[in-house]
């Protein structure tokens, strides 16, 4: 945590620049495991570095997946499941994941489209959201900012789960990205990239200094 703001370094590809995340002060580590991503870890990977990885929480990045694939990324050790789905999945579908991750170990990441609002009826069912840019073919390290209002009034609305800000965050933006939205967690991906999967440590330490010059409000 810094300045009282949580923050996940995610699409991690190596021990090196988990390490560097967990010394930055990272409060989680995400790793994600869409093959569509090019930052894509396949799960023997993962299991390969995880005897090197700091011991700060990990959470692993999915994309719609089966029981079957959610069941083995809790076998693999992860603290949460980041879950992306499309804002229009049927409910009972949602519920299903429960079967494996418990609410309070599911991030819940619908792609909401613009000029749309969050199925509400999803809201029970997760106690952290995270609201990241939609993009039409993309779940999400677009490095595109999103909607900082929209955050914010969902944020306000329903006030018992844990906002995660995502899309777009680097050094020169997350302040301002924190004022406006009114987050104190968020997601920080290919803002502190030198290439995708590959982390700046240079941007990653600016990206720590923006977040230690932040004064929170409450838009």
């Amino acid at each position: 945590m810094i300045n009282g703001i949580r923050f996940k370094v995610c699409g991690l590809t190596s021990v090196a620049d988990a390490q560097f995340a967990a010394d930055c002060g990272a409060d989680y580590l995400g790793f994600i495991f869409h093959p569509q991503s090019p930052r894509f870890v396949s799960l023997d990977a993962f299991r390969a570095m995880a005897p090197s990885l700091p011991s700060t929480k990990k959470v692993a990045v999915t994309v719609s997946p089966t029981n079957e694939e959610l069941t083995r990324l809790m076998d693999a050790g992860f603290d949460f499941v980041q879950l992306h789905f499309p804002n229009e999945t049927p409910f009972f579908e949602v519920v299903a994941w429960l079967d494996v991750v418990s609410s309070h170990k599911l991030w819940l990441a619908p792609r909401v489209k613009p000029g749309r609002e969050l199925d509400p009826a999803f809201v029970p069912l997760a106690e952290t959201f995270l609201l990241d840019t939609y993009h039409p073919t993309a779940v999400g390290g677009t490095g595109q900012t999103g909607d900082w209002a929209a955050f914010s009034y969902l944020r306000r609305k329903y006030t018992r789960v844990t906002w995660v800000l995502a899309g777009g965050l680097n050094p020169d933006n997350v302040g301002a990205a924190l004022a406006q939205s009114g987050a104190q967690v968020v997601d920080v991906n290919s803002g502190v990239e030198s290439a995708p999967g590959v982390k700046d440590h240079a941007k990653l330490r600016s990206f720590v200094a923006a977040l230690q010059a932040t004064t929170l409000g409450s838009p």
